[in-house]
């Protein structure tokens, strides 16, 4: 059976955990420089306060419907993401982290256990250890494990945050009871397309010629289709997929027009790019470094450019990357400008310990081991200790954020003062 578990409202539920005031108030968090909202508890989501919405739009609303807003605090969600994770990889070998907030589990050979009984334990054990409440949808396949965490989600009272499809009444029930754009892996076009059939829910799709839903799904749709109709067919990804392509991209909270304040982000950005990169340990052979002026400037000319440089050997060193993006930047750099927002993207990467080093140009094996040690210090005592000399010591990201919350749990002089 696989096990799907879902955090509730995790952004929120986050914030919620060490600020209980909030506990049963309508909560929403707003995306990178305090823009639209991208997170919402129930009690926001009963005011009708939809994904998305702009922040200067609905600031009164908020005010008036008593809304906590808060900015996004990203190393607060992962870690305590991270925290969930640990507790439900204990359960089973079988386990695929999905997102920052749902996790697949696969349990085979517990025939003997009583799987709802698991469900409720891995919740209350996520509670207690963390804060954070969570649903459980169990099934005999990844789609269906997908509707039945819907369900004991909608739910809660009569399921008490676990349901089981683990029959054939049930599937079918469940089936007919979900919209067909509310199953997983249905985007927008496909809801379309089956609504103009006459397909208005799971159980329908499942009804279809396999024919034509290969035809117009190809071979995922098909596998979707026998999923829901309970025969797995989506795998469980116990290996995490390395990125071919990383990037790191800002919107600043004002305009930037010195060069030497671009110069600071992009930086920034080239050494963020290069600490993720060694995380999954690959070295990159290019980057491309962009600029793009703010287009509600009124009176200025728009202007954007990029530059990919070619690197003359495959690296993931920061001081490397930090210097070619500055290269990069110096070529598309053009005075009189109001930047508003900048990046840096790596690409042709390829594993570290099998890259081809050159003969002719000084590979330099001793950063190697630098970045070595600096990943290992920001581990002990937390990110961004270490910085490049063209970096701001004080400050690492620089956007509009107006109401963050503390990084609770990463960072020591942010942590809760009990009086």
């Amino acid at each position: 059976m696989f096990v799907l578990v879902d955090c509730n409202n995790f952004y929120a539920s986050c914030e919620r955990v060490f600020q209980p005031q909030w506990e049963g108030k309508p909560v929403v968090i707003l995306s990178n420089n305090d823009g639209c909202v991208i997170a919402r508890s129930n009690e926001a989501k009963a005011l009708n306060i939809p994904m998305g919405a702009p922040a200067f739009k609905y600031k009164q609303q908020f005010k008036q419907q008593g809304v906590k807003v808060f900015s996004s605090n990203y190393p607060l969600y992962g870690d305590m993401s991270n925290r969930v994770m640990t507790i439900l990889e204990k359960y089973t070998p079988n386990f695929e982290i999905y997102s920052i907030d749902e996790a697949f589990l696969y349990f085979k050979g517990f025939d003997l256990f009583n799987l709802e009984q698991e469900g409720q334990r891995m919740r209350k054990q996520v509670r207690k250890w963390t804060g954070i409440p969570v649903s459980v949808g169990i099934a005999p396949t990844k789609a269906l494990a997908k509707i039945a965490n819907k369900i004991a989600k909608k739910f809660m009272k009569r399921t008490q945050g676990v349901y089981t499809i683990d029959t054939e009444e049930k599937r079918i029930k469940a089936l007919r009871w979900t919209k067909i754009g509310d199953v997983w892996g249905v985007g927008r076009k496909h809801k379309i397309r089956l609504e103009a059939i006459g397909v208005c829910n799971a159980l329908q799709f499942t009804q279809l010629p396999d024919v034509w839903v290969r035809k117009h799904m190809s071979v995922l749709g098909l596998r979707l289709k026998k999923d829901l109709s309970g025969v797995s067919s989506i795998k469980l990804e116990e290996i995490i997929p390395v990125k071919k392509g990383i990037a790191t991209t800002r919107s600043f909270e004002g305009t930037i027009t010195q060069f030497s304040d671009l110069e600071e982000r992009i930086s920034t950005f080239a050494t963020s790019c290069a600490e993720k990169m060694r995380k999954q340990r690959s070295s990159c052979n290019a980057l491309l470094v962009f600029v793009r002026s703010d287009p509600h400037k009124k009176g200025d000319f728009p202007y954007r450019n990029s530059c990919v440089l070619p690197l003359p050997y495959a690296t993931n060193s920061s001081i490397l990357l930090s210097k070619h993006a500055v290269m990069g930047l110096q070529k598309i750099f053009k005075k009189g400008v109001h930047y508003k927002k900048a990046g840096v993207m790596i690409m042709g990467l390829i594993p570290t310990e099998k890259r081809q080093l050159s003969i002719f140009q000084n590979n330099n094996n001793k950063h190697l081991t630098l970045m070595q040690s600096v990943d290992r210090i920001h581990k002990r005592f937390g990110s961004h200790r270490i910085k490049l000399a063209n970096q701001d010591l004080n400050r690492t990201w620089k956007m509009k954020q107006e109401h963050l919350s503390q990084r609770f749990t990463t960072e020591l002089n942010e942590i809760i003062t009990i009086k």
